[in-house]
């Protein structure tokens, strides 16, 4: 059985105006991972994974390419926290934030 674990990331680049968020919260879906996605007014994009170490790292691994038409060029990690995670929609596994 992995690990679970939560992971905050900022993903730096164009990345707005791209998708990413739709496709963060897709993808996040597609691995089962719970957490959030949502721009932020510095032109990244900020998101919280949480769910199997191992998921986690392919989604991390997937946002340092992103959609078609984002051209990320770095992505901060650190781990994450309950209180990153609680910032979700406390009805939805996954949410999309408003702009922070």
């Amino acid at each position: 059985m992995t690990a679970q674990c939560i992971s905050h990331v900022v993903i730096h680049g164009s990345v707005q105006r791209v998708g990413f968020r739709a496709w963060t919260e897709y993808t996040a879906a597609e691995h089962g991972l719970e957490g959030w996605v949502r721009n932020r007014r510095d032109g990244t994009v900020e998101a919280v994974f949480a769910g199997p170490a191992d998921k986690v790292v392919i989604m991390i691994r997937a946002c340092r390419v992103g959609p078609r038409g984002a051209r990320v060029t770095d992505v901060d990690q650190r781990e994450g926290t309950a209180a990153d995670l609680a910032l979700r929609h406390p009805d939805a596994a996954f949410s999309v934030l408003p702009t922070a």
